[in-house]
C-alpha cells in the first residue's frame, strides 16, 4: 500500500476509534477496539495484539489473528527489544532479528510499539505482523503510536 493510501485510512480509523472509545472509560474495552479495527481494516495485518508486563514477565492479552505464543521469553525477541530500548522497532524481516520469537511460521515482518499508561509507564506493547517482508515503515509507526495514546488519553 502507498504511504499516501496508508496514511488517509489511518486518519479515517483514528476518527472512527475516536468515536467509539468515547462510549467507554474501560481500557480493556478501548484497548481491545483498537486491535479489532486495526485488525479488520489492515488487510496486510496478520496478526494484531499486545502483549502485557505482569510479574516481570510478558504475557498476551488481547488480540486478533492466529493462536499467539502465552508467554514470551525475558529480554528475547521484539517485543522485549522494544521495551528494553522504550522504542518502536520495525522489523522487514524477522527471520533477520536477532533472538527473533516465531509464534507463527507464516509471519515475515513485524511492528512493535510500547504501550505506555496515562502515566507514561510502559505496560506493555502492542505488536502486528505480516505474512509479507517489509510491510510496515514510519506512517504505521505514527498512526499506531497515536491511537494507542487515545486509549488513555480520551
Amino acid at each position: 500500500m502507498d504511504k499516501k493510501k496508508k496514511a488517509g485510512r489511518y486518519e479515517r480509523m483514528q476518527k472512527q476509534i475516536e468515536e467509539i472509545l468515547l462510549k467507554t472509560d474501560d481500557y480493556n474495552a478501548r484497548m481491545s477496539t483498537v486491535i479489532a479495527v486495526l485488525h479488520h481494516k489492515m488487510e496486510y495485518f496478520f496478526w494484531t495484539g499486545y502483549y502485557f508486563l505482569k510479574n516481570d514477565k510478558l504475557i498476551v492479552g488481547q488480540y486478533q489473528g492466529p493462536v499467539a505464543c502465552q508467554e514470551l521469553k525475558k529480554d528475547v525477541g521484539v517485543c522485549w527489544t522494544s521495551i528494553n530500548k522504550q522504542s518502536p522497532i520495525i522489523v522487514p524481516d524477522v527471520g533477520a532479528f536477532p533472538g527473533h520469537i516465531g509464534c507463527d511460521s507464516r509471519s515475515k515482518s513485524e511492528i512493535v510499539i510500547p504501550v505506555k499508561n496515562n502515566k507514561g509507564e510502559i505496560i506493555g506493547v502492542l505488536d502486528v505482523d505480516s505474512t509479507e517482508y517489509n510491510q510496515f515503515d514510519e506512517i504505521d509507526e505514527k498512526y499506531l503510536t497515536q491511537l494507542l495514546e487515545l486509549v488513555f488519553k480520551l
